[in-house]
């Protein structure tokens, strides 16, 4: 079974010089490591993710905020380009956040503004793994003082402001918790 990697982030350009290029290397790395690029089928970071899944040939599903296609392209003015498939989902944008990060296995946070914090902080409460892709502005610079102040720890979340490295990081903690999850389901079986 491949892994769903959400990738989270400003659909405007509130992000540092380059970090579209490195978004778009991100998806690019979750290609190669054989996951599932998962975006909110927007313009920005997730379209630049989703151009790099398509580039090694990956597989890319984006979770449209809106009702149909007529309302993806009209309404809200999203692309169509790169993805393999759009879910509709007709719950506007905070409703789309909780299926997205729900649908993946991880979430890796790049720039972005109050939807991303939305986004990451419901794949913090629903101890997802989470990447967050660093010196890319935005909330992402907000983050570590967020969970300073939340006192929750970090066992989930690492950090990098390699593409690379950070997925690779990413993949290596999904299968940790993999593995884990299968070890107590079989000790509790016993």
């Amino acid at each position: 079974m491949q892994y769903k990697i959400a990738v989270s982030g400003s659909a405007s350009n509130n992000c540092t010089k380059g970090a579209f290029k490195k978004s778009y290397e991100v998806g690019r790395q979750i290609a190669l490591h054989g996951c599932v690029l998962i975006t909110g089928a927007t313009i920005g970071v997730p379209e630049w993710a989703t151009r790099g899944a398509k580039s090694a040939g990956g597989v890319s599903i984006g979770l449209s905020p809106a009702v149909s296609k007529q309302a993806h392209m009209h309404t809200y003015r999203l692309p169509t380009r790169y993805m393999d498939l759009i879910i509709y989902t007709g719950f506007d944008y905070s409703g789309r956040n909780m299926l997205m990060t729900r649908a993946s296995d991880a979430v890796i946070t790049i720039c972005g503004r109050i939807g991303t914090l939305n986004e990451f902080t419901t794949a913090f409460e629903d101890k997802r793994v989470v990447g967050v892709l660093t010196g890319t502005g935005g909330i992402e610079g907000d983050i570590e003082n967020i969970l300073k102040l939340a006192r929750r720890g970090r066992k989930r979340i690492v950090f990098d402001s390699d593409p690379k490295k950070l997925v690779d990081k990413v993949v290596k903690l999904i299968r940790a918790n993999d593995r884990q999850k299968r070890a107590s389901k079989w000790t509790e079986a016993s």
